[in-house]
């Protein structure tokens, strides 16, 4: 029986519960705690992070199970446990703060708070003794108290002044320059700047995917004909699946990279990223046709579908970088793992030991241990071995299969089984739009599954709460959704539409849309502010632009609308202008920044490509037309359905669907621009030869 038991016990959080056996006495966020600091005139210590945060387990290790340390924090605060993923809204405002005082942010997030929830002094990761240059987490704890016993009058005064700047962080400056058709080739000037162009990506290190900037890229270099936007994404797009950020035994992305060369990642896997990044690679696929980028996105969702999908259809948050108290053990291999996997095969050690540059001295923090990377192709390795390819390739199948039945003896790293709202929603839309392309039906099914699931225990009357855990049939009401739940889920259920045809997911998207705007719109000056209007009572009430590892709420909020007002009634779209009208030229001068921004701009001028398929969608035509509009790299597409025999198909997409009449037993389609619809045509291969030869 655990020593200690706190508060968090009672919480659903999988984060929370981690910490529910701590000697310290933590509370969740809530009343509660925000009362007894007032009644005590205690300064709050908030700390926010997630289950499968490194660092977070590492703090924890070593001060908040650490019995001293616990009785410092319980003598001098009330101290407040978060998890990022179910209040979003917390951890957006107090990262702020972070960067507010010259730092970088990132979890543990650590803040000192007055009882009226104002931040007076904060930081990331605290170490129990002074360590890389940063001082003892019982010093911090001791400074912090001193000053609001001490100097209360200055504390208060920073409180105020921070808080002050925290309500004006997202107010970005108004442009007054003209957007035109070159919006992509500034943008991408900015971004290739940045470009890596040794190892793919931006920046040294950490390097994360960016998918949001390779996106844009990826659009200038297909529609526009750049050479160096479309070299940039391909290498990009190589680089990451052959480094040991990608898991080469079962599939999936880490996290990040901590170097530049994407070798040695922090070793957590996010839903999240690896929605982005599949539908990243089915772009990729589209617009290089290399078989490789396929092979990722199918490796990438038998990964998802053997360890993050849950019981109801929807998928788990996460999975821990961690396990038997060490980051990276599961993952990672020494020269006796790969004997020990492979016995007596001797080709199979061979080939895998070069392929994946496993040595004595391996890559992994001076363990010995190796992080799997391809090292050498395998026709370097064929040809070292003095083997055939096919021969060599072989043997490489067999080593990652017989390395992979030995991981999965390990002790696993921990799940987080939250099942998140907005998270899913991005790999529902991801799978829609990834299964059409690779002609995988199933991974519309299983988007389509997740969808249900979602509506049924999180959806009420178009109103999106932010999770549900495993088991619940419903979640509560208080756990409402924000900004990113609704309208992420709206685009998702738009991309089911188009992927399936069915006009049940228009009118989801239209009560979604109808809720965000209610509840999120900024009335007065445009926009949409992440945390609703009847949420709790925070220090401020910010705005989502800035992209971060996902695209941000607000922009997907003015995706969402466009689409709307695009294929269902035109009065969506001026929901959408008045969120990205006033940022418009800001955001072109900061892609990195406002990356789906840029992208949606560009939808915005560039004008849609959209496909009406009239008749019936079970047809061999219909479907083969289908296939022939999602296989082809359209990034502002509309794919809409009509059939004559069930109105009500029509009537869900009524802009798009008006004036494109039938042929008698025959399916047709149109292809539309600037609303200028090309002659109807009656086969998929005249559909593909129009669409060929489109920009958009």
């Amino acid at each position: 029986m655990a020593a200690h038991t706190n508060r968090l016990a009672k919480e659903k959080s999988p984060y929370l519960l981690q910490h529910a056996n701590n000697p310290v006495d933590w509370y969740p966020w809530g009343t509660e705690a925000l009362e007894r600091a007032a009644r005590e005139d205690k300064p709050i210590l908030l700390s926010i992070g997630y289950a499968a945060c490194h660092w977070c387990h590492v703090m924890e290790r070593e001060s908040f199970e650490n019995e001293e340390i616990a009785r410092q924090m319980n003598e001098l605060f009330v101290n407040v446990k978060v998890d990022r993923e179910e209040r979003p809204d917390l951890d957006h405002i107090y990262q702020l703060v972070v960067q507010l005082m010259g730092r970088s942010g990132g979890w543990p997030l650590t803040v000192f708070l007055t009882p009226d929830q104002r931040p007076f002094f904060a930081g990331t990761y605290f170490p129990p003794a002074d360590r890389y240059g940063t001082p003892a987490f019982p010093k911090i704890l001791e400074a912090v108290a001193d000053a609001y016993r001490t100097r209360r009058g200055e504390v208060n005064s920073q409180a105020s002044e921070i808080a002050r700047e925290i309500g004006n962080v997202d107010r970005l400056p108004r442009g007054e320059g003209e957007v035109g058709p070159d919006l992509l080739r500034k943008a991408s000037r900015r971004l290739l700047a940045r470009f890596d162009s040794h190892n793919g990506g931006f920046g040294s290190r950490p390097k994360f995917p960016n998918t949001m900037s390779l996106d844009l890229l990826l659009m200038r270099g297909a529609l526009e004909g750049d050479a160096v936007s479309r070299e940039s994404v391909q290498m990009a797009l190589d680089k990451m699946r052959a480094g040991g950020i990608w898991d080469h035994l079962r599939g999936g992305f880490h996290r990040y990279s901590t170097d530049a060369r994407w070798l040695v990642p922090h070793f957590e896997k996010m839903l999240y990223d690896n929605a982005l990044l599949l539908r990243l690679y089915a772009d990729g696929f589209r617009v290089f046709g290399e078989e490789r980028y396929a092979t990722t996105a199918r490796e990438l969702v038998g990964y998802l579908l053997a360890e993050m999908r849950d019981a109801s259809g929807a998928f788990y948050a996460s999975q821990d970088a961690d396990s038997e108290g060490e980051e990276g053990k599961f993952f990672v291999f020494n020269p006796k793992d790969v004997r020990a996997a492979l016995g007596e095969d001797n080709e199979a050690h061979d080939v895998a030991r070069i392929y994946f540059g496993i040595s004595d001295e391996g890559n992994f923090e001076e363990t010995g241990a190796t992080v799997l990377s391809e090292t050498r192709s395998i026709e370097r390795v064929a040809a070292i071995l003095g083997l055939e390819v096919s021969a060599a390739q072989g043997a490489l199948d067999r080593a990652k299969s017989k390395m992979l039945a030995m991981r999965e003896q390990r002790p696993r790293p921990f799940r987080d089984d939250k099942i998140l709202a907005s998270w899913n929603a991005l790999l529902i839309g991801a799978l829609a739009d990834a299964g059409r392309a690779f002609d995988e039906p199933s991974w519309v099914e299983v988007a389509a599954e997740a969808f249900d699931a979602l509506e049924k225990r999180l959806v009420r009357r178009g109103r999106v709460r932010r999770f549900y855990m495993p088991g619940e049939d419903e979640a509560p009401e208080a756990r409402r959704g924000f900004l990113d739940d609704h309208s992420y889920l709206g685009n998702a259920a738009l991309d089911l539409y188009e992927a399936t045809g069915e006009p049940r997911y228009v009118e989801s998207a239209r009560f979604i849309a109808d809720t965000m705007i209610a509840h999120h719109e900024d009335q007065a000056e445009g926009g949409f502010y992440f945390a609703p209007n009847d949420g709790d009572q925070l220090i401020a009430r910010t705005k989502d632009v800035f992209d971060q590892a996902v695209p941000s709420g607000a922009s997907m909020a003015a995706l969402l609308c466009q689409r709307l007002g695009e294929i269902a009634d035109e009065k969506y779209a001026e929901h959408a202008k008045r969120q990205i009208d006033p940022i418009a030229t800001a955001a072109i001068d900061n892609p990195q920044g406002l990356g789906k921004t840029v992208a949606l701009l560009d939808r915005i001028v560039r004008g849609t490509v959209d496909v009406v398929i009239v008749g019936d969608p079970e047809t061999t035509t219909a479907q083969a037309m289908a296939r022939a509009a999602f296989t082809t790299y359209l990034p502002h597409r509309n794919v809409v359905w009509a059939d004559p025999q069930q109105p009500e198909m029509a009537a869900a997409v009524k802009v798009l669907a008006e004036g494109k009449p039938a042929r008698v037993g025959e399916t047709v389609a149109y292809v539309c621009r600037d609303r200028a619809c090309s002659a109807p045509v009656t086969t998929a291969e005249e559909l593909k030869k129009l669409l060929v030869g489109t920009k958009g």
